[in-house]
């Protein structure tokens, strides 16, 4: 008897399933984590079955329309987080050192323009590397970075904890389909925005808030191309960065105040070459340095 409990005690946990776990807590659902992971959702609902079965408690209970985490749940998100950054500061220290591939992501904001610039001096640099790019969000990119799945990332910043270094910056703009009138203060006001997790959505609420407004999320999307399309349907004002002025079909809504900058930043797996992430760095923020001086200079 004694001989079972223990071989049983003794099986491993799945470090895929404990991410999964982890990308539900971060994420803040099933569907928002099967995107993330690149999964199925039935498939993340089978890790966290999976998992339950293998510890014999529950992880995850009803709350209304959506899931929410028992107390084990909270507490084995903890405990799982601990066991995957030792996990993987173990694979970057035994990393080969002679890189066969790089693999980059941004976010879709970053990649207008700089991507050529990066692609070029890289293959210049380790012409013997095969080199791959992931569009993705931020949040998506700094976890899959964090996880060593991806080499290098250049994501949005604007968090309490910033990731990475800041290699440059994006203006942000209010923008609305063309002819769209803002209701006076204080009225309702509606927002297309980012699919949470997102900083940016956060920032925009806030702001219109303070300004008196009623803020409604009318339409949201997972991509840049879903919030544009939303808002040149007249489906309320977004709040974006753009490197220099505002695509065709939205215009820019000039009487709300203006929101400043958010900072671009290059974030690093553990392990990573430091020559690498060095020469990265350089052509990103060379890159930011000429996009704004054309915009100090007033080029399109």
């Amino acid at each position: 008897m004694s001989g079972e409990v223990v071989g049983n005690m003794a099986d491993p946990l799945d470090l895929t399933h404990l991410r999964t776990l982890v990308a539900i807590c971060e994420t803040g659902g099933f569907r928002r984590a099967a995107d993330a992971l690149h999964l199925s959702q039935p498939t993340v609902s089978q890790h966290i079955r999976l998992l339950e079965r293998r510890l014999k408690r529950s992880l995850m209970e009803k709350d209304g329309r959506g899931s929410r985490f028992t107390a084990d749940g909270e507490r084995l998100v903890v405990e799982a987080r601990r066991l995957l950054a030792v996990h993987d500061e173990v694979l970057a220290r035994f990393a080969p050192s002679d890189m066969q591939r790089i693999t980059i992501g941004s976010t879709e904001h970053a990649a207008d323009g700089l991507l050529p610039d990066l692609l070029t001096v890289l293959r210049s640099a380790y012409p013997d590397v095969s080199l791959h790019f992931r569009i993705d969000r931020s949040t998506t990119l700094a976890e899959s970075v964090e996880r060593g799945a991806l080499d290098l990332a250049v994501v949005l910043g604007g968090n309490a904890d910033p990731a990475g270094v800041e290699v440059g910056e994006l203006t942000l703009r209010w923008v609305a389909a063309a002819g769209r009138q803002l209701p006076p203060t204080p009225g309702p006001i509606s927002l297309v925005a980012f699919e949470e997790p997102c900083g940016l959505r956060r920032r925009a609420v806030a702001r219109l808030t303070e300004l008196g407004h009623e803020v409604s999320v009318t339409a949201e999307s997972g991509s840049l191309d879903g919030v544009l399309a939303a808002t040149k349907a007249g489906l309320g004002i977004a709040l974006l960065p753009f490197h220099i002025g505002v695509p065709d079909g939205v215009t820019e809504v000039h009487e709300l105040p203006a929101m400043g900058t958010i900072d671009v930043r290059l974030v690093a797996r553990r392990g990573l070459g430091a020559d690498i992430e060095a020469t990265a760095a350089d052509v990103v923020t060379a890159h930011y340095r000429t996009v704004n001086g054309r915009r100090l200079r007033g080029v399109a």
